[in-house]
C-alpha cells in the first residue's frame, strides 16, 4: 500500500498518466548491469540482454540470473546498477583527462560509471558523508580496478572550502525521499512523508550550494534525485538559479527521458524500463580553466620498483603517496589531502614491509596482465576453491597474478606446486 498522501500529489503531477502509471508498478521491474570498460573487452554472456538506450555499455539482464554470484562480479567486469541510475552520468558526459567530483557517492554506482567514461585519465573525487557507506563505496572503487579516484569521507561544505572552483564536471546524486524506488524498496515507501519530502529539500538545497563552490567557471553541475517530488526536483532547481546568478540551465540532447524543463528530465517507470528518476543539467558561467593546485611529489621506493620490474607493471603518469606502511600511486590532478579524511588516495600498490614488498588486493584488480599469471576458468571449481581461500594446483613460483577467464581477481603466491591464496579474508566467499 502506497501512502495516500503520495497517490494524491501523483495523480494531480500525472493527469490521464496515472492510470499508466499504477499500472507499471504492478509489473515486475527492469534489472540491469553496466560492463567495466577498465578491464577490457566485455565477455559474452547468456543471461544479458538488450542494452540501456543511454548508456552504451548498460544492458538489461534475465531477472532469473544472478550475476551477483558470478566471479566477474568479483573481478569487477561488471557492476549491478538500476537503469534509470546511469541517467546522471550519461548527462554528466565526464571527458578523459577532466577533474571530476562525485559529491554523493556510495555506494559507488555513479563514480565507478565516471571512472569508466574517464578510462584512467583524469581525477576522480568520490565523496560520501556517511562513514559506513564511505567504507562501501571504498571497497567498489577497489573492485572495480579504478587507479584515479580520491575517495573522502566529508561534509559537501568542507570540500567546497578546500577545492573551490576545481573540478570540470560536479555530481549531486542527492539524498532524496526515494519515490522513484517504491517498486524496488520497500524500506523507501515506510519512511515516507510528506515532512520526509520537505526535510530532504531542504538538505538538497545546502548540497546543491557546496556543489556549485566545486564547479570552475564553464563547468558543469549535474543533479539528480530518485524521486517524484517537484520540491526536491524543478523547484530545487529554480530555487537554487535564483540564489545562483552565476549558473544557468545547459541544453543538452536526451531524446530517451521526459522533458521538465530547460537542461531538466524526468524517468517515468511507464514510459521506459526502468526506475524513476529526476535529471537536471546546469552550467556555471564563464570560460576560466579549473583551478592548478601543486602538490610534492615522492619517488616510488626500491622495494616496489624491483617487484614491478620483476612482474613487468608499468604505472601511468603520477605520483606516489605513503599512508603509513602502505604505498599508494595517485593522479597527477590531486590535490594536497591535509585535512580531509581519505579512506583511498588513489591506487593502492601494496604495502613495504621491512625487508620486502607486499602487493596489494587493489593492484592486482586494476591490471591487466603481468609477466606472471594463473588463469582460471569461470566454469571449473578452481575459482571457487581460489575464492573461498583454498590453495590452487600451478607451477608458478613467487607472487603470481589470478585471473578468471583472463580478468585480474587477486594475487597468489607460488612455490612450484601451488599457490598459496591471497585473495582477501573478508572478501572470500563459496559457491
Amino acid at each position: 500500500m502506497l501512502p495516500q498522501d503520495f497517490l494524491d500529489r501523483m495523480k494531480l503531477q500525472l493527469g490521464t498518466e496515472y492510470p499508466a502509471y499504477l499500472e507499471s508498478l504492478e509489473r515486475p521491474r527492469a534489472v540491469a548491469l553496466r560492463f567495466n570498460p577498465l578491464k577490457g573487452e566485455k565477455p559474452k554472456l547468456d543471461f544479458v540482454g538488450a542494452p540501456v538506450p543511454w548508456e552504451p555499455l548498460g544492458y538489461y539482464y534475465d531477472a532469473q540470473a544472478r550475476p551477483g554470484l558470478h566471479p566477474y562480479h568479483e573481478a569487477g567486469v561488471y557492476y549491478l546498477q538500476e537503469a534509470s541510475a546511469m541517467s546522471a552520468v550519461a548527462l554528466l558526459d565526464p571527458q578523459p583527462g577532466e577533474r571530476i567530483c562525485d559529491l554523493c557517492a556510495a555506494p559507488g554506482g555513479k563514480s565507478t560509471q565516471i571512472a569508466g567514461r574517464l578510462m584512467g585519465d583524469g581525477f576522480l573525487l568520490s565523496n560520501e558523508i556517511n562513514p559506513k557507506r564511505a567504507k562501501i563505496l571504498s571497497r567498489n572503487i577497489e573492485r572495480m580496478g579504478i587507479g584515479n579516484a580520491l575517495v573522502t569521507n566529508e561534509h559537501p561544505q568542507r570540500l567546497a572550502q578546500a577545492l573551490p572552483g576545481y573540478f570540470d564536471r560536479v555530481l549531486i546524486d542527492a539524498p532524496c525521499s526515494g519515490e522513484g524506488m517504491f517498486r524496488k524498496e520497500e524500506a523507501a515507501v515506510a519512511d515516507w512523508s510528506l515532512e520526509t519530502v520537505e526535510m530532504c529539500a531542504r538538505r538538497q538545497a545546502e548540497i546543491l550550494d557546496s556543489g556549485a563552490e566545486l564547479v570552475r567557471p564553464g563547468g558543469r553541475l549535474v543533479y539528480s534525485t530518485c524521486t517524484f517530488a517537484p520540491s526536491e526536483n524543478e523547484q530545487a532547481v529554480a530555487e537554487f538559479l535564483k540564489r545562483h546568478a552565476d549558473f544557468e540551465p545547459e541544453k543538452v540532447e536526451a531524446p530517451w527521458f521526459t522533458p521538465a524543463g530547460e537542461g531538466q528530465f524526468r524517468l517515468w517507470p511507464h514510459k521506459l524500463l526502468g526506475e524513476g528518476h529526476f535529471v537536471a543539467v546546469l552550467r556555471r558561467k564563464g570560460e576560466d580553466e579549473a583551478a592548478d593546485v601543486q602538490s610534492a611529489q615522492e619517488k616510488l621506493p626500491k622495494l616496489w620498483t624491483e617487484f614491478a620490474n620483476k612482474m613487468g607493471i608499468t604505472l601511468p603518469t603520477g605520483k606516489a603517496i605513503t599512508f603509513g606502511t602502505s604505498l599508494y600511486w595517485a593522479p597527477v590532478q590531486m590535490p594536497p589531502l591535509k585535512g580531509l579524511k581519505v579512506l583511498r588516495p588513489g591506487l593502492e600498490l601494496g604495502e613495504l614491509k621491512k625487508d620486502r614488498f607486499e602487493p596489494a588486493h587493489a593492484l592486482a584488480l586494476w591490471l591487466q596482465g603481468c609477466q606472471c599469471m594463473e588463469n582460471l576458468d569461470s566454469r571449473e571449481s578452481a575459482i571457487w576453491d581460489y575464492l573461498s581461500g583454498n590453495v590452487v594446483a600451478s607451477r608458478q613460483k613467487g607472487w603470481c597474478l589470478v585471473t578468471v577467464d583472463g580478468y585480474a581477481i587477486g594475487w597468489g603466491k607460488g612455490d612450484g606446486v601451488q599457490l598459496k591464496n591471497h585473495y582477501p579474508k573478508g572478501l572470500r566467499r563459496f559457491r
